[in-house]
């Protein structure tokens, strides 16, 4: 039995990035002892659709392909910003596409997993937008316009996005407590493992349990490695054990 990783919030722009080399050297590391990946959301900065012919794309799908072929198993969860992955990318990249929540087994600990956007309800202009852009309609349609149109929305959308960022109140960007505690309540969870927040932390809940939060990675990988009662969350260059 290997590793299991999780990461989280790569927002990926181009093949040639910093962000990408730490990705491939990522994907190495998880070749070298891994079992499984999750990827909780937002690999991408941005997802336009499966026929999307960017470079980014299909060296994303290659390296996962390079990893599923290895015998690591791939989970690859929806993001704020990439909530259109589709069955054509899970097809040629081996990734699986996840539930908005799943439950799975660590050892001897109960985790739930999740993008963690669902979990900032203060944030109630944001959830309102999300609701829009998850509904199956609005997305045909989108996904009907030429790749051209869907960039320059995409790339509106990422203005608009910094600029209602750069105007919230902090606060209401984090998750919220009551939000938190149903969904562990609901799942029974020793641990929620969430990204989205970009505030990478290990926070203690009721009763021994936790809430492991993945850090992003335009300033430096990122990432969650579970192997058996070992636990270490890397982010900001160090590795914080649990």
């Amino acid at each position: 039995m290997g590793a299991i990783y999780f990461a989280s919030d790569l927002h990926l722009t181009a093949v040639e990035s910093c962000a990408f080399d730490q990705w491939i050297e990522f994907c190495a590391r998880v070749a070298a002892d891994g079992e499984s990946l999750y990827l909780l959301g937002d690999v991408f900065e941005a997802y336009v659709g499966d026929d999307d012919d960017s470079p980014l794309r299909a060296a994303v799908v290659a390296s996962l392909r390079r990893l599923s072929d290895a015998g690591v198993e791939i989970s690859f969860a929806h993001g704020n910003r990439d909530f259109l992955v589709g069955a054509e990318f899970s097809a040629s990249s081996g990734a699986r596409l996840m539930a908005e929540v799943e439950i799975i087994e660590l050892a001897h600990r109960r985790a739930t997993v999740l993008h963690g956007d669902t979990l900032c309800t203060d944030d109630i202009a944001y959830q309102t937008v999300r609701r829009q852009l998850r509904d199956p309609a609005w997305q045909a349609h989108f996904l009907a316009q030429p790749l051209a149109a869907r960039r320059a929305f995409a790339a509106k959308a990422r203005a608009e996005s910094a600029a209602h960022t750069a105007m919230a109140a902090a606060s209401i960007m984090d998750v919220n407590a009551d939000a938190v505690a149903a969904l562990q309540s609901a799942t029974a969870a020793d641990w929620i493992i969430h990204g989205h927040t970009h505030r990478p932390a290990v926070h203690d809940l009721r009763a021994g349990r936790r809430r492991i939060v993945l850090g992003d990675w335009p300033r430096v990988a990122s990432w969650l490695r579970v192997d058996g009662d070992a636990a270490q969350l890397h982010f900001e260059g160090r590795a914080l054990s649990l």
